[in-house]
């Protein structure tokens, strides 16, 4: 794995800086970010530009793992907005999974037998440039008490729903107090077994899991997921690692996603050093992702042919458990959909 040189010092970056702090006090500016890591401003102009179209959004403790002087820095590129965000690109659609369709009531999603999608908070910790949602319509699916006493009722009335999935944005975003409430409602349906919660939370702002946070994820009946989102190996510091064995140490199940991106995460090396930091962190590779093609994003696109190649050959060097599922999103299908070896795969 490369070592990087931090933009701060690393012993600066044990701090007693609450995670609301670090929520509210991110960089929202492309010139503040590009003189933090000394690079050249000849870029600002199109960050600019993208920022009108999605803002930039990321926190400082973030920052702090990239390398100084480099524009192709890993975790930048997931974060910096490009004038090749506003290029028009066939295919590329602000709704690429259909999910307006899979929207009854305000808040939730339900696109999958069995399992329900729950939007808490529409804000997130970090803007990420190929994020799916960034279109979403956030102030339609913010749901108020009364709003949220219809979501409840809506998985009292279906008893083939078993698990609920916290998203956003990023549901860690949302209040200890307004988390404890949902939960806490949701463990008095009988039918419902699983909590799942997705969040970037814990890479981006690992202080955010503690023992506020813990108390309600391990409060009730419900057995608990927590699915963390991290691309890159670099991702995972000291603070990093303590968030992920907190979870761990209470029992919860913790699972990564990714999303394979072109200049981030597509060479065999990166992905054997994602799989490995995240099992000696305490989690366990789930899916890979190919991007879903929404617009602003298709700067990122990796083919599935190459995301086939890149899944051999993290089976040639990785035991199978540290080997990720690569998977694609299509509108309108039942589930994730699997793509095959490539040694079956035909042109």
């Amino acid at each position: 794995m490369t070592t990087l040189t931090p933009v701060i010092p690393q012993a600066e970056l044990q701090t007693t800086e609450s995670w609301q702090q670090a929520l509210a006090d991110v960089i929202r500016q492309p010139e503040e970010l590009l003189t933090l890591l000394q690079l050249d401003k000849s870029a600002l102009p199109a960050a600019l530009a993208a920022t009108q179209d999605f803002p930039l959004r990321v926190p400082r403790c973030f920052v702090a793992r990239m390398k100084t002087g480099c524009i192709d820095d890993p975790l930048l590129q997931q974060v910096l907005p490009l004038g090749a965000e506003l290029d028009y690109q066939p295919g590329f659609t602000e709704d690429p999974l259909g999910e307006s369709d899979s929207n009854p009531i305000p808040g939730l999603i339900h696109k999958y037998h069995g399992r329900v999608l729950l939007i808490v908070s529409g804000g997130c910790a970090i803007n990420c440039r190929y994020c799916f949602r960034r279109h979403f319509p956030y102030s339609d699916n913010n749901p108020s008490r009364s709003e949220r006493q219809q979501m409840l009722d809506y998985l009292r009335n279906d008893p083939t729903i078993t698990e609920v999935i916290l998203s956003g944005g990023d549901p860690l975003a949302a209040s200890d107090q307004l988390l404890a409430e949902l939960v806490n409602d949701i463990a008095t349906i009988p039918h419902i077994t699983t909590l799942r919660v997705h969040s970037r939370m814990p890479i981006v702002i690992p202080q955010r899991i503690n023992p506020s946070c813990l108390q309600w994820l391990t409060g009730t009946r419900l057995k608990v997921v927590m699915v963390v989102h991290c691309n890159h190996a670099n991702e995972i510091n000291q603070p990093v690692r303590k968030s992920l064995d907190q979870l761990k140490l209470a029992g919860i199940t913790v699972l990564n996603q990714a999303v394979l991106l072109a200049g981030v995460n597509d060479d065999t090396k990166s992905l054997i050093s994602l799989s490995e930091a995240l099992f000696e962190a305490g989690a366990l590779p789930y899916y890979l992702h190919i991007l879903d093609t929404v617009k602003g994003a298709a700067h990122f696109q990796v083919s599935e042919r190459q995301g086939q190649q890149l899944i051999n050959e993290l089976l040639a060097h990785l035991p199978g458990y540290l080997v990720p599922k690569l998977v694609k999103e299509v509108a309108g299908a039942s589930s994730k959909i699997p793509i095959p070896s490539a040694s079956i795969y035909h042109e």
